[in-house]
């Protein structure tokens, strides 16, 4: 994978301190810890709301210590910010043709040769849906590794980690149990957040 501001050296340091004294002081609260055996993990980025969502995700990323990659239309990398949007970890995913996205992502998981974390938004969009996109689970199923449900709550300014979840192969109830762990976070616009079927 290419290098980002996670592995870049100084860089990061400098940056995981503006980080954690930003988050203090405008009361956002970082909570939970990656266990050792998820430091290849795929996560689940929700709710997704608002633009304002990277932002504060790169930062909970600095806090916890995290090497994360995250997925975005591919209009955000167009020139000439394409090249910084990869050095913030960014992968193109385009929307309008069919791709083997699944397959590719879980090969770069495996073939990393230390940590890495995707971040996979369910909703797939900013805007309101009803219905949440499976990549990640079938990214993590092929992967053979974990999902971590991280999350941020607007309303009560918090953001982390929640449990890891293992997939069962079962997708509707799996589905199901994780947007029930969802249900009481408020994205930005949190009218534009669904997490019941």
């Amino acid at each position: 994978m290419q290098r980002t501001l996670f592995t870049t050296p100084v860089v990061n340091t400098l940056l995981r301190g503006f980080s954690v004294a930003f988050l203090k002081l405008t009361g956002w609260t970082v909570e939970g810890t990656l266990p050792a055996h998820a430091t290849k993990s795929v996560f689940i980025a929700a709710p997704h709301t608002s633009n304002w969502d990277l932002p504060y995700t790169l930062m909970v990323a600095f806090a916890l210590r995290l090497s994360p990659y995250w997925m975005g239309k591919q209009s955000l990398f167009r020139a000439p910010f394409g090249g910084f949007m990869r050095w913030l970890g960014g992968i193109p995913v385009n929307r309008e043709q069919s791709s083997n996205l699944v397959a590719a992502s879980a090969q770069a998981i495996a073939a990393a040769d230390g940590p890495l974390q995707l971040i996979v938004p369910p909703e797939g969009t900013r805007a309101k849906t009803r219905y949440w996109k499976t990549g990640f689970y079938y990214i993590a199923q092929t992967a053979q590794v974990p999902i971590v449900m991280a999350y941020m709550d607007y309303a009560r300014k918090r953001s982390g980690i929640g449990p890891l979840f293992e997939p069962t192969g079962d997708v509707d109830a799996d589905m199901a149990s994780i947007k029930a762990f969802y249900a009481p976070f408020k994205g930005r616009n949190a009218d534009q957040f669904h997490s019941a079927d």
